[in-house]
């Protein structure tokens, strides 16, 4: 099989025809799966189901610091958007909390 893929290169070099497929890039399909989560991503699941349970904001932020993102670079928006929302509601609750103790 090697010798074929360099064969390849060698014509390819010579312009004979066009290489459909990138030899040293092998990971061509690894976008092709869907998300996790019914195809929504564990970050933007968190955000639309923080809403009845808002510790999910807090974990997929948890996620996001970790750089879980660098498994998948698709997560990367959902996990933000999730901590986002943990920091708006974290300053929501103190505000409640100090309009009703002061």
């Amino acid at each position: 099989m090697f010798s074929v893929i360099s064969s390849d290169l060698k014509q390819h070099e010579k312009g004979n025809y066009t290489l459909i497929g990138d030899v040293e890039n092998n990971e061509l399909g690894y976008f092709d799966k869907p998300l996790p989560c019914f195809g929504f991503g564990i970050g933007w699941f968190c955000l639309l189901f923080g809403f009845i349970f808002p510790l999910l904001w807090y974990y997929a932020t948890i996620l996001y610091f970790r750089n879980y993102y660098q498994k998948d670079p698709r997560e990367r928006t959902g996990l933000a958007a999730s901590a986002i929302a943990a920091l708006i509601f974290t300053i929501a609750v103190l505000i409640a909390v100090f309009v009703i103790f002061v």
